[in-house]
């Protein structure tokens, strides 16, 4: 039986064009709506951390940090004010990503990113400023919508923008730049930490306008993509010129040709939610729901959200632990950039799997180690709390190798033009959703469940490596346009999937 397929050349034209500085230079501009989103998840867990910022705007979790012992080390943080503030940013952007999907399909994908931009900027400003944990919270969820916006069209841009035979990589661009924002954040923190006065966290959250304030400026001389320009509105004619500017050659009319009548399918659709939902597109509904789902529950955000208070749980102090999230955001981003590398060589199953081995082992040697040597009351040693920190870095680079990059890159290039807009809503959506939950129970199950957590996403790990190895076909190196074939020769999905003349016969459910 065959588990996964591999796209022949049969069915996927063969573009002209290269890579030309005017599509990479666009590229850029549009992935750092990536970083807007790693600073974000690597600023938070460090400034929730600093004490000076507890003691403004959670005395409960200060004192517990600063004067009981007897509480468990793994309970210290557990505090449901405290991961509000993390996760009313993942609900903001939930709602953001349904209102972003008609702005991208009906007005192209750079409106979505400039609103995604300016949102952002307008709530670090906020967070920054704050004087009470309402206008904390606000600037939260304006920050929020930043991410929902951006999250919904950069993915989509960036896939669009690229040449067929170099997606992966130029997508994988958009997880760098979390990567690059993740570590940027945790060097932030660790610099500003022991600042006279007890501010420093202010500059964490306020330096958020940095990339926000890079991407709303450049998105606004930004192209759009051929793909956007033809699905709402009838100038061909420009999307050729666009189209000939970043491929580097005037020969682009099949590449033309196959955006032309993807569009005009596309037309046809009024409701793409309704759509989406139809037989024919089962694989890609199902992949837009279970990928996103997955990518969460590896248990990454445990490490990204909450890492310095991770490694203060194992008995490291605050600075050490917030150099130690510097240490992990290095290993992220240098394995992300490896991503990049190999990807379209490699291909995403391959990858998958190689990551899902990584991450699945090193998380039952931390928990392992966690159980038998820290306890509720505990300090690792030196040599153990090292241990763990490698440990840590392995399944970083596992999940920066894997989950991290193609849990974007897969479902932004799998839908057909007609429900683009509508699958990536969703998968943005579900993301947002397990976001939120894990960022707002996890210390809580923390608490509860102490070392048994690593067990808990672990077994996750071993389900999705699984269900990509038996129902994710490759999709490496095949145009996007003709992204359908994979299902109809796969093993499982040929099942829904049926030539035109089927769908005109009334096949809806």
């Amino acid at each position: 039986m065959a588990v996964g397929i591999v796209p022949t050349s049969e069915g996927s034209a063969d573009y002209n064009g290269r890579i030309t500085w005017f599509v990479v230079l666009s590229s850029i501009v549009a992935a750092t709506g990536g970083i807007i989103f790693g600073y974000d998840i690597g600023i938070s867990g460090g400034v929730i951390s600093m004490a000076p910022f507890l003691k403004k705007f959670f005395p409960e979790v200060f004192t517990k940090m600063t004067h009981v012992a007897e509480i468990s080390n793994y309970c210290v943080f557990d505090s449901q004010l405290l991961t509000s503030f993390t996760s009313s940013l993942y609900i903001a952007g939930l709602i953001a990503s349904f209102l972003a999907s008609p702005v991208t399909r009906t007005y192209g994908r750079r409106p979505s990113i400039i609103i995604g931009g300016v949102a952002f900027l307008i709530g670090s400003a906020l967070g920054g400023a704050a004087s009470n944990i309402y206008m904390l919270l606000l600037g939260r969820i304006l920050l929020g919508v930043g991410v929902g916006f951006a999250n919904q069209a950069v993915p989509l841009y960036l896939s669009e923008m690229a040449p067929a035979k170099y997606r992966g990589s130029f997508n994988i661009a958009f997880q760098l730049c979390v990567g690059i924002g993740v570590l940027f954040a945790s060097l932030l923190n660790y610099g500003v930490q022991k600042i006279k006065g007890g501010w420093g966290w202010r500059i964490s959250l306020a330096m958020a306008a940095a990339p926000a304030t890079f991407l709303t400026i450049g998105a606004l001389f930004l192209p759009e993509t051929a793909n956007s320009l033809i699905q709402h509105g009838n100038d061909h004619q420009k999307a050729k010129k666009i189209l000939q500017r970043v491929r580097g050659t005037t020969d682009v009319q099949a590449e033309l040709d196959d955006l032309i009548k993807a569009s005009d399918k596309s037309k046809a659709v009024k409701h793409p939610f309704k759509q989406i939902i139809k037989r024919k597109y089962r694989p890609q509904l199902v992949m837009s729901i279970l990928i996103p789902f997955f990518q969460q529950v590896t248990g990454i955000n445990v490490i990204s959200f909450y890492a310095p208070i991770l490694f203060q749980t194992i008995g490291l102090g605050a600075s050490a632990s917030l150099m130690s999230a510097v240490v992990t955001g290095v290993v992220g981003t240098s394995a992300t950039f490896l991503a990049l590398l190999i990807v379209d060589r490699v291909g995403r199953r391959a990858m998958f799997s190689f990551g899902g081995i990584q991450m699945f082992i090193s998380q039952m040697l931390i928990g392992i180690i966690m159980a038998v040597k820290l306890g509720d009351h505990g300090v690792l040693s030196k040599g153990y709390g090292l241990l763990v920190l490698v440990l840590i870095c392995i399944y970083v680079a596992g999940f920066s190798l894997s989950w991290g990059p193609l849990g974007w890159l897969v479902p932004s290039e799998i839908f057909p033009l007609e429900i683009r807009s509508a699958g990536q809503s969703i998968t943005v959506a579900v993301g947002l959703i397990f976001t939120f939950i894990i960022a707002q129970t996890f210390l809580a199950m923390l608490c509860h469940l102490k070392s048994g957590i690593f067990f808990f996403f672990g077994a996750w790990v071993a389900i999705m490596t699984l269900f990509v190895y038996f129902f994710l076909p490759e999709t490496r190196n095949l145009p996007i346009e003709n992204m359908e074939t994979i299902w109809r020769d796969h093993w499982f999905w040929k099942r829904f999937v049926f030539d035109e003349q089927d769908y005109d016969k009334g096949d809806t459910t």
